[in-house]
């Protein structure tokens, strides 16, 4: 059996020497911290100490560490066949597909057929819904939004509106609108503004023919931004009366995770033509699909395009059981009562921390932003990183985010429970207190 040096210091070292450069930056805490262990909502480090997990792991984590149904699923079936080209045929991940089908909306007759396409990632997933978008459409252009974040692929990355996300050489045909923050938003809050900023932006920097519009349902690494209601509905009509499809982007807040739905963007009754998903869809396991509409679908077969592990049978395997246990353990509503729950004691934190400029976010996807006046809204990256850090100590684990690194995300495994919450609220305000002594 190979050895494992699995102190903190060695492990460290390792990381300085061998990793590259684009590698080591993403590291969250000043020290380093090492985990060994995970079980569901809990994770513990190298010397043993228990923390609370408000990060699933960058939301890959969707209904536990090391859930037991989902690891027995994965282990029968890699000790069978752990992988399979997609150029022969498999049941699990043809199972996988009609299951994950059958939980996109109908439409209003009915007769809407999806189809679902695997890859190894949600990046490689947002690339190729951009290939099937100009393909199916005939048009290059696309649409997205300021501070949106879809990847780290090079054409990702054109489509991300985050700078310290974006590397020299990324494809073109990509133009920005405003995000409907309605905390920070440029035009403040409310809907028809940033609507009216579509249509603009459509005549001003496009060709005005557009391939698609790529939205995430509730923004991410943007710091939880939740689309108003009609932002959905209405991008949807203006981008498809310029010859463009509404593409959603689920990589973070799909799986049930904002507690209403399964799928973030049916809050507002609207249907995406494809839908992007990876993250939670393997509970730790490395897999994404494009679920497309299959007329949308339908001319991508003119050319080969495949991915080598994307329908990996193991990674579906567990891909099922993360369906089943969210169905059988009503995963999506525990997301909605136990999110609830700690929104409440996050907005009885703000009354008492003036660092606290907003609260913000549905099911287990929300988050507490940091200014340093609430007047002048000014983001405060500092206090951010002092009340992270404090988390460390107090054994919360979550993540800074939006564009000015000042937003604190909390992402759980969606097995959170009801006991958790106290736990994390007076974590949280004993973060705020020692951040600010």
């Amino acid at each position: 059996m190979m050895k494992t040096d699995w102190t903190t210091d060695a492990t460290a070292a390792r990381r300085d020497a061998y990793y590259a450069a684009s590698l080591t930056k993403f590291m969250p805490f000043r020290e380093p911290l090492v985990f060994k262990k995970g079980q569901m909502q809990y994770l513990w480090d190298a010397e043993g100490r228990k923390y609370t997990d408000l990060l699933g792991m960058n939301l890959c984590i969707s209904v536990g560490h090391s859930h037991p149904r989902v690891v027995a699923a994965a282990m029968e079936q890699a000790q069978e066949l752990t992988h399979c080209t997609t150029m022969f045929y498999h049941p699990v991940p043809a199972h996988f597909a009609e299951e994950l089908a059958a939980t996109m909306p109908k439409g209003p007759n009915g007769d809407i057929e999806w189809v679902v396409h695997f890859t190894n990632s949600g990046s490689e997933a947002i690339d190729l819904a951009m290939t099937m978008a100009r393909t199916a459409t005939g048009n290059l252009d696309l649409l997205a939004l300021r501070t949106a974040y879809h990847g780290p692929t090079a054409a990702a990355q054109s489509i991300t509106g985050i700078s310290g996300w974006r590397h020299p050489g990324m494809p073109g045909n990509v133009a920005f609108v405003p995000e409907p923050n309605q905390y920070r938003g440029i035009f403040g809050p409310g809907t028809q503004l940033y609507l009216d900023e579509i249509d603009r932006t459509i005549q001003s920097a496009t060709t005005g023919r557009l391939a698609g519009m790529f939205i995430e349902s509730v923004q991410g690494y943007g710091g939880i931004v939740e689309m108003p209601p009609g932002y959905l509905s209405g991008a949807a009509e203006r981008v498809r009366a310029a010859g463009g499809l509404y593409i959603a982007d689920e990589v973070q807040s799909g799986f049930g995770r904002t507690g209403d739905h399964m799928w973030a963007f049916e809050a507002d009754g609207v249907i995406p033509d494809i839908v992007v998903m990876a993250k939670g869809i393997g509970n730790g396991f490395p897999l994404g699909a494009v679920v497309a509409r299959k007329d949308v679908a339908a001319p991508m077969a003119d050319k080969f395009m495949f991915h080598t592990y994307g329908a990996n049978p193991t990674c579906c395997a567990a891909g099922r059981a993360v369906l089943q246990v969210i169905d059988e353990d009503k995963v999506q509503q525990n997301a909605k009562d136990v999110g609830g729950a700690l929104l409440e004691r996050l907005r009885d934190l703000k009354q008492r921390h003036p660092a606290i400029g907003d609260v913000r976010g549905r099911g287990l996807m929300l988050a507490i932003e940091m200014v340093k006046d609430r007047k002048t809204k000014e983001p405060d990256r500092d206090t951010t990183a002092a009340v992270f850090e404090a988390c460390r100590d107090a054994g919360l684990i979550m993540s800074k985010s939006g564009p000015h690194q000042s937003v604190l995300r909390m992402v759980p495994p969606m097995c959170l429970s009801m006991q958790d919450v106290d736990n994390v609220a007076d974590g949280l305000d004993a973060a705020f207190t020692a951040a600010n002594g």
